[in-house]
């Protein structure tokens, strides 16, 4: 679309009647003062109260979306948007939209993404939850910042400008309130330039209980950062599993140790086996979505796993599944000739089972990498 403006000041709204006509005299005094070549755009989301009326009577343009969600509106105010740069807001009255002049410089120096930090800038009394406040976002926001290489301090601050065509171009798709979670989390792993500057919260002046659900969508927002890091998700949950089973297991199949007081034996041999089972199903979870990622580009693939699944052929992980399969099967044949030299009698359990729950584990680990390593060659299928 045509840049007609330097900046676009964009409010999702959905029923604000009692506060979108102050946010927007607020914008249009920055914009006055500033001297910044602006827009105002309400992305109204199914307003029955008014909201769309007070928006044009106190000059904003108003760009009606259907879907409805918080996401949605943004996703299609942003599309109406005729400015370079957006700055986007909730038009509860609760962010500050006299004092843009930051997040205008950021931009203006080429960084695609500017992020308010209402733990720098302040938050007043009653402005925000204390759920919120000193769980929901210090955990999501350190959640993250574990999974994704990004030092963003409030990754739920709804007070954000960006560069529309480089966020247009992430393509993002969610329509709740995750929305501001995939901005930030699809912006890092697209290494778009990121910035932060303080900002401040006070306490919305809307009469109606805001529609942020705390439980429901701190859900979405955890779901979506786990969906989008298969590596937290699934392979490092996996490989520790897996390490820890393979020690215990190579152990105990040697035969019984004891820590302190503890005695560990063929029972832990089996729980050990079961670590391992689970283990290798996780890490070949992480290759699953991998192999998806890089088939349907919703996570770039561009790290050493990624070249690496891309140069390893199917053949091969099926040639290892069934070496695996095949040392699984010598073992129980081996269990099977020591059943036989007692003629097929009683046997001493705890000797027999340190043959034969590896055996066991090795067929099954075979058999998961053989139909694995075939599930990721069809994912690898180009289609049109």
């Amino acid at each position: 679309m045509k840049e007609e403006y330097e900046l676009t000041i964009l409010m999702p709204c959905l029923n604000e009647a009692e506060t979108l006509a102050v946010c927007i005299e607020k914008a249009k005094t920055f914009l006055q003062e500033s001297g910044v070549n602006g827009e105002i755009v309400i992305a109204d989301n199914g307003s029955t109260d008014g909201s769309k009326q007070i928006a044009k009577e106190h000059g904003a343009r108003v760009v009606e979306v259907e879907e409805k969600g918080y996401g949605a509106a943004l996703i299609g105010g942003c599309n109406g948007a005729r400015g370079k740069y957006v700055i986007m807001g909730d038009a509860d009255d609760s962010y500050d939209f006299l004092h843009l002049t930051p997040f205008v410089e950021k931009l203006r120096e080429g960084y695609d993404l500017v992020m308010g930090n209402r733990f720098k800038g302040g938050i007043e009394p009653g402005a925000m939850p204390p759920l919120h406040r000193y769980l929901g976002n210090p955990v999501l926001s350190f959640i993250a910042r574990l999974f994704f290489p990004c030092k963003i301090g409030d990754y739920h601050c709804g007070l954000r400008g960006y560069n529309r065509e480089a966020i247009q171009g992430l393509g993002l798709v969610t329509t709740g309130m995750e929305y501001a979670s995939e901005m930030v989390v699809k912006a890092t792993l697209n290494h778009l330039k990121i910035a932060e500057v303080p900002t401040t919260l006070k306490k919305d002046g809307r009469s109606h209980a805001p529609h942020l659900r705390s439980w429901s969508d701190g859900w979405r927002h955890l779901k979506f950062l786990l969906m989008h890091s298969p590596n937290w998700l699934f392979m490092y949950p996996g490989l520790a599993l897996f390490l820890i089973g393979l020690v215990l297991t190579v152990t105990l199949s040697i035969g019984n140790i004891r820590i302190g007081s503890v005695g560990l034996g063929v029972h832990t041999l089996m729980y050990a086996a079961a670590a391992m089972m689970v283990g290798s199903n996780l890490v070949m979870f992480s290759l699953f979505v991998r192999s998806y990622a890089g088939v349907t580009g919703f996570i770039p693939t561009e790290g050493k796993l990624d070249k690496w699944l891309e140069k390893t052929s199917m053949e091969k992980g099926v040639v290892i599944g069934i070496v695996l399969f095949l040392l699984g099967i010598i073992g129980t044949v081996i269990a099977f000739c020591i059943w036989g030299k007692t003629g097929f009698g009683g046997l001493t359990p705890e000797k027999m089972m340190r043959i034969t729950i590896p055996a066991m584990l090795f067929i099954v680990v075979g058999i998961e990498i053989i139909f694995g390593s075939f599930f990721i060659g069809i994912l690898h299928i180009k289609h049109k």
